[in-house]
């Protein structure tokens, strides 16, 4: 796949405009990559972090093609879960805490200006992580 086909999957059904803003690069350039021109690699990170999506993905086709989440701290998890909740998490329960915790990472990374939060996008992201 070409850095041009895999820019085209990250726009997915977004315009070329609205894309083009939210990375705060020009139409033009965009439309440029999406026509074969290759980025620089400052012009890829910037569309990578812009677009919450893996440098890695974007320049090689290697990897996620978003970033992954960080790193959840489950002993301070563990901690906030049984004080907000009056009660000891759940032996054997800690997959599903981790995945609503990657949910929530992703739909506050990618959340739109307009509100939109990307469902289809989660979904996906969680379909990456074991069962």
């Amino acid at each position: 796949m070409s850095f041009a086909e895999r820019l085209q999957e990250l726009i997915g059904q977004e315009s070329v405009s609205g894309f083009a803003r939210r990375v705060e690069l020009s139409e033009a350039l965009i439309r440029k990559y999406l026509k074969g021109s290759e980025p620089s690699l400052a012009k890829a990170n910037q569309i990578a972090m812009k677009a919450n999506c893996s440098l890695e993905w974007l320049a090689t086709g290697c990897g996620y093609l978003y970033r992954q989440a960080e790193v959840v701290d489950m002993k301070a998890y563990q901690i906030a879960y049984e004080s907000v909740m009056s009660a000891p998490l759940p032996e054997g329960d800690q997959l599903t805490h981790r995945q609503i915790i990657t949910a929530y990472q992703y739909l506050r990374a990618t959340k739109k200006s307009d509100g939109y939060l990307d469902q289809h996008g989660m979904k996906r992201l969680l379909s990456t992580i074991s069962k």
